[in-house]
C-alpha cells in the first residue's frame, strides 16, 4: 500500500493491541508518525483484511538510502509485524513476511532486521517481558537469527525509573560547563554537533525530529567555552514524538522520557555525561514527570548510578536474504 488513511491506520493500531497486548498499546497517532515521509526511506505497507473488511494482520517494511553513517542500503527493516489473534495459526504472518521480503530484495537488499528502523516501533524483538505472541523461536524457523556470520547480536534495553524523589547521584560534581534547553535559533549548533560527534544515527533522528516540526527545546544543551560538547533530547506528553513510542505503561503517571544523550568524544571521562544526564532528569522531574523511560540502551550500570532498572529487554535478529 502506498497510500495508508486515518481507517488503515486505526486499523494496524487494533490489530497490533489484539496481537502483543496493553503493554505494548498503541494509538492511531503513533502508527501515522511512524508512516511520515523520512528523508532518503523508501516504505511499504501490507494490510491484510478479511471478506468482511476487518483488518487480519499488517507488516511495514522500509530501507533507508543515501545515508550511509545511518545504515547500509544493503539492509533492510521489518518495522513492524502483527496478525489478529482470531487469525493466527493461519499463515497470514509468513505471507506477509514473504512479501516484504521479496520487496526488500528487489530494492538490492541483502539482510533485514527485525525493529530497529528508522521511526522505530521497537528496538528489536521484545522478549522480556515477551508480548502476547511473537517468541525468538518463531521467528528463527523463518531464518531470523540472535546472530550473523557466527557472532552473536547484542540484546538491547529499555530502563525505567520514579522521578518523584529524584536525586543527583553522589558521583555527581562540578564541570567547566552549563546544560540548558536548547532555545529558539540554537538548531544549527546542536546540528553542527551531532554532525561532528555522532553523524549518524543521532543526527539523522534529530534532523528528522526538527523537520517533523518538533520543539528545539526538547533538546538539552551542555555548552563549555569551545561551545555545544554535549545533549540529551527528552520527549514530554505533548512532543511531537509520541510517548508511547517507550510504552511507559508499568511506570507512575504522568510519564516522560529521556534519549539519546552524548558528549563529544574530547571531554568524556571529566562528568560531563553525569551532568547532562541529571540536567535532563531535573528538568523531567521539575515539569511533573514521576515514571522515566530511557530507551534502547546497552549502559545499564551508567543508568543505574541515576536509579534506572532495566524494565523491557529487547534481542536483535537479522536475516539473510540471499
Amino acid at each position: 500500500m502506498s497510500q495508508v488513511d486515518e481507517r488503515d491506520r486505526e486499523a494496524m493500531a487494533q490489530v497490533w493491541n489484539g496481537a502483543c497486548g496493553e503493554d505494548w498499546a498503541i494509538s492511531e497517532r503513533f502508527v501515522a508518525h511512524n508512516l511520515r515521509p523520512s528523508a532518503g526511506v523508501e516504505r511499504r505497507v501490507w494490510l491484510v483484511r478479511r471478506a468482511d473488511g476487518e483488518a487480519a494482520g499488517f507488516i511495514i517494511a522500509s530501507r533507508l538510502g543515501g545515508e550511509p553513517d545511518v545504515a547500509p542500503e544493503s539492509l533492510g527493516w521489518i518495522n513492524a509485524i502483527a496478525v489478529a489473534p482470531a487469525e493466527q495459526g493461519r499463515g497470514i504472518g509468513r505471507r506477509l513476511l514473504t512479501a516484504a521480503e521479496d520487496w526488500l530484495r528487489g530494492l538490492g537488499c541483502k539482510q533485514v532486521r527485525l525493529g530497529g528502523s528508522v521511526r522505530p516501533f521497537t528496538p528489536g524483538l521484545p522478549v522480556d517481558p515477551p508480548p502476547a505472541t511473537g517468541s525468538l523461536d518463531a521467528f528463527a524457523s523463518l531464518g531470523y537469527l540472535p546472530e550473523l556470520d557466527g557472532e552473536p547480536l547484542e540484546q538491547i534495553w529499555d530502563v525505567g525509573a520514579d522521578l518523584a524523589r529524584y536525586q543527583p547521584p553522589p558521583e555527581m560534581g562540578e564541570v567547566a560547563g552549563a546544560v540548558h534547553p536548547a532555545a529558539p535559533g540554537q538548531e544549527g549548533p546542536l546540528i553542527d554537533f551531532l554532525k561532528r560527534e555522532f553523524p549518524g544515527r543521532w543526527r539523522y533522528d534529530a534532523e528528522e525530529f526538527l523537520d517533523d516540526g518538533g520543539r528545539i527545546s526538547d533538546f538539552m544543551l551542555l555548552w563549555t567555552a569551545t561551545g555545544v560538547e554535549g545533549f540529551c533530547q527528552l520527549t514530554f506528553d505533548d512532543s511531537v514524538r509520541p510517548l508511547e513510542r517507550y510504552y511507559p505503561y508499568d511506570l507512575p503517571k504522568p510519564w516522560g522520557q529521556l534519549g539519546p544523550i552524548g558528549v563529544s568524544e574530547g571531554v568524556r571521562g571529566q562528568g560531563f555525561g553525569l551532568a547532562v544526564v541529571d540536567a535532563g532528569l531535573r528538568r523531567l522531574h521539575n515539569n511533573g514527570v514521576n515514571g522515566c523511560v530511557i530507551d534502547w540502551t546497552e549502559y545499564l550500570d551508567f543508568y543505574a548510578k541515576f536509579g534506572f532498572q532495566p524494565r523491557r529487554t529487547y534481542q536483535k535478529l537479522i536475516k539473510r536474504l540471499g
